[in-house]
């Protein structure tokens, strides 16, 4: 698959050419295309080679990637052929790359396969935080739990059936009608519970 660009300015007789290949693999039971090569060609010569990796999609597919580069800031799925190529000279990225070598239906592109991998960093920067915020949720309701089993451990501790009852029978006993000026007035002999004024 040939791409040329014609008389647009300094970038006449320039080819950029990508090999793809269809392969039928029985796991699947579907065929696959992949891209094996991208070639820079300059006036009918070859100035860069490079290989592709992972750039490969069922052949009812297409294939779509952000970023398609040589640069390792964009994951490099493009790699020089050799260390004598001219291929390190060249910077190639593409952006919002998008292609399909085979069964191509009305001049437009199929469902596109998408390069990003189910783990990539933001996923798994999400999985991280959710892993954080239910474990702050398993600790905050071990502590609810927690603090209810002490307020039913102090209930039974004030509850009244702690404290010694009085008999009926010693109350008599226990206190004597006092004279003071006309105040009826009784005093407890027991002066451990102190006085009380009626």
């Amino acid at each position: 698959l040939s791409l040329k660009f014609g008389d647009i300015g300094n970038l006449k007789g320039l080819v950029i050419r990508f090999l793809l290949s269809s392969s039928y693999y029985q796991l699947s039971v579907q065929s696959w295309f992949s891209l094996h090569r991208l070639q820079l060609l300059y006036n009918h010569s070859v100035q860069a080679t490079f290989n592709a990796t992972r750039i490969h999609a069922p052949a009812s597919y297409s294939y779509h990637c952000e970023h398609v580069s040589s640069l390792q800031r964009y994951d490099a799925l493009l790699i020089p052929s050799s260390a004598d190529d001219l291929s390190k000279l060249w910077e190639v990225t593409f952006i919002d790359f998008q292609i399909q070598g085979f069964n191509i239906q009305e001049g437009h592109f199929a469902y596109a396969k998408d390069c990003a991998s189910f783990l990539s960093p933001a996923i798994l920067m999400g999985l991280v935080m959710s892993l954080i915020l239910l474990l702050v949720l398993a600790y905050a309701l071990h502590m609810l739990i927690h603090l209810k089993s002490l307020d039913r451990h102090y209930e039974c501790k004030a509850s009244p059936a702690y404290f010694a009852q009085m008999k009926d029978n010693d109350m008599g006993d226990e206190k004597e009608p006092l004279r003071n000026s006309g105040i009826e007035s009784y005093e407890l002999r027991n002066q451990q519970f102190g006085k009380i004024y009626i």
